[in-house]
């Protein structure tokens, strides 16, 4: 593990002197070094001074990849304030500190080798045992290797992968089935059809033993060997609740694709939630992943995903006849329609307000794939049935 040490320090190392040549350009009103230049001054004739003759101990092609992560970085970021990158603004760049809790470097396919006997050989590290998750499909072009704040190491290759849409796993559920979904804390999500997924709450769970383990790391003097063990004892609280929610998460997303056709859910603003005084339930919650792995797992296995507007009045409004209501406080868990009889939960309420928004959306989308596959593949975007006819 030195070598692993030394090389995570030297690429570190690369990328910071990466990121202050640029601001050094900047402050100087310069034009940005290209990323060769930079390979060439921070690595080759680095190397060869007395300062720096220590990159010379770890492998070439993962300190050039270093630049090459500082420069994608500046990129994204030019592309974000241009209005060129989906997604919230990025910020600058900013150096890499030795105690991040996540270290990273990239090899590519010069710098390591899959042995036959299931280790994986990095350039001037060695051997490495490696527990395999899966098979790799095809030969990787690169790996990564990460080291986590409780000092478990991974690592994450890039292969080719055939063009499947349909992941053999999802089996079809035969009839189209639909689902639509209203997220809460008190309850994870509530279907049109009254089903409910329990939150679990894996972080408020944790509380007591996170608290302890905070408390005994405090108590260490700064810089000893007891608080380095104190702090690996509480990242490893901490990345057991992660990984219990990682776990959670794919088993309900998984059993969702497999059991629906077509699956509708509300864009809910997370980032703004998290600034309330929620914050901590809204994190334990993670919608944001919920969304993430079920837009993964419908495209890979063929199924569709609608996400209904966010300023869409899913609560307020009568799932019967459409009326909505001017004020709908939290404290309200029954929907009582001012026009009609209708008397209904109002998790269950607003589902099946977002499951005919949501069939409205889809009714609405143009290209050939927007619903599910009935035997016929579509040609042309946006053409409509009379006129598929007509021709």
């Amino acid at each position: 593990m030195q070598a692993l040490a030394q090389s995570f320090g030297c690429a570190r190392v690369v990328y910071n002197d990466a990121v202050a040549a640029r601001r050094a350009a900047w402050l100087a009103g310069e034009e940005y070094p290209t990323s060769g230049a930079l390979q060439k001054r921070l690595i080759t004739e680095a190397k060869r001074t007395p300062e720096r003759a220590w990159l010379a101990n770890v492998q070439h092609s993962m300190l050039q990849q270093a630049v090459r992560d500082c420069d994608m970085a500046y990129k994204n970021f030019f592309d974000s304030l241009a209005g060129r990158r989906v997604g919230r603004r990025m910020g600058v760049p900013r150096f890499k500190s030795r105690r991040d809790k996540r270290q990273t470097i990239r090899f590519q396919a010069n710098g390591f080798r899959i042995l036959d006997n299931g280790r994986l050989r990095l350039g001037k590290i060695g051997d490495i045992k490696v527990a395999w998750s899966r098979n790799l499909p095809s030969v990787p072009k690169t790996v990564t290797v990460i080291k986590t704040a409780d000092d478990r190491y991974f690592a994450s290759f890039v292969v080719e992968v055939g063009d499947e849409t349909a992941d053999p796993v999802l089996d079809e559920c035969g009839n189209e089935i639909e689902a639509g979904l209203d997220l809460g804390l008190s309850v994870f999500a509530v279907d049109d059809q009254g089903r409910r997924i329990e939150n679990p709450r894996f972080l408020r769970q944790a509380e007591r033993k996170l608290k302890r383990a905070q408390r005994q790391m405090s108590r260490k003097q700064k810089g000893s060997n007891n608080r380095a063990k104190a702090r690996q004892r509480l990242a490893r609280q901490h990345a057991k609740v992660a990984d219990a929610r990682s776990d959670w998460l794919h088993q309900e997303t998984t059993r969702l694709v497999r059991e629906n056709q077509a699956i509708y859910l509300e864009d809910l603003a997370v980032s703004g939630l998290a600034r309330t005084r929620l914050a901590g339930s809204v994190h334990d919650a993670s919608w944001g992943s919920f969304r993430k792995l079920l837009e993964e797992k419908c495209a890979r296995a063929g199924r569709a995903l609608v996400v209904v507007d966010r300023w869409f009045p899913s609560t307020k409004t009568c799932s019967a006849c459409g009326h909505a209501k001017g004020a709908m406080p939290l404290d309200e868990r029954v929907f009582r329609c001012e026009k009609c009889p209708l008397v209904l939960d109002r998790d269950v309420n607003a589902a099946c307000n977002i499951l005919a928004a949501g069939r409205a959306e889809r009714l609405n989308a143009c290209g050939p794939d927007v619903r599910p596959p009935t035997g016929a593949v579509g040609v042309e975007a946006g053409t409509q049935r009379s006129a598929a006819k007509a021709q």
